[in-house]
């Protein structure tokens, strides 16, 4: 999957899948980026040679990727839901790998085929929720004051997306968000959070829910809108 260009975007992407070492932008030297290449290549021939086994009736051969990846699946699904539910959650997504392991192209990045399919287990999770228990204003506080609607604004504007790359920041966000966000649809919910926290590009974000990039755009701005509004309407 490749990043969406534009500085500060394409850095909190890198940030995401290279887990804050190295960078993008050749920092680590072009035989580092190559070595990290031929790494990366390497571990895709190994997942594929596990999913073959799994495939031909070594069952137990799946642990091996379950071991390997619990934290990759653990840190996507701790961005998008509860706490309490993170390890259901990661479950559900390394059991529905593992019924859907005839779909996988083997050659292709094993990880990001996984972490599809845990975006998509976090966005099910929500669809699932009969309601959402909504907490009062109160209950968010920085440094005691709730976020405002300004604020929130210009946390989602476009030219701000993608600028959380320095954690601390982007648990702020995701934390303001957290309350804000249970006032929207599931789609609305997981579009912000893959387009304007995580980096993603809408026809990243297209292929994780299955939507069209043109819905993407549209979902974004409207959701953004409509956070806007209903910030506007309880501070």
């Amino acid at each position: 999957m490749g990043a969406r260009t534009g500085g500060g975007h394409t850095r909190v992407f890198c940030h995401f899948h290279t887990g804050g070492v190295g960078n993008c932008n050749g920092g680590t030297g072009l035989s580092g980026w190559m070595q990290k290449i031929e790494i990366e290549r390497a571990s895709d021939v190994a997942d594929g040679s596990v999913v073959r086994r799994v495939l031909r009736g070594d069952v137990n051969a799946y642990e091996e990727l379950l071991v390997k990846y619990s934290d990759v699946v653990e840190k996507v699904v701790r961005r998008h839901v509860p706490p309490g539910q993170v390890g259901e959650v990661a479950h559900e997504v390394f059991v529905s790998a593992y019924g859907s392991l005839e779909t996988f192209m083997v050659g292709r990045s094993f990880r990001n085929w996984l972490i599809t399919i845990a975006v998509r287990g976090c966005y099910e999770f929500w669809r699932r929720e009969a309601r959402w228990r909504e907490r009062p204003v109160s209950s968010y506080t920085h440094q005691g004051e709730a976020p405002s609607a300004e604020w929130m604004e210009g946390l989602l504007s476009e030219g701000a997306h993608g600028e959380f790359h320095a954690e601390e920041t982007r648990q702020m966000a995701i934390e303001a968000l957290g309350w804000a966000l249970g006032f929207l649809s599931p789609q609305e919910r997981m579009v912000l959070e893959l387009y304007y926290l995580e980096g993603y590009s809408t026809r990243q974000v297209a292929s994780f829910l299955k939507m069209s990039q043109a819905n993407v755009k549209v979902k974004a701005y409207r959701s953004r809108k409509k956070l806007k509004r209903i910030l506007e309407k309880n501070m």
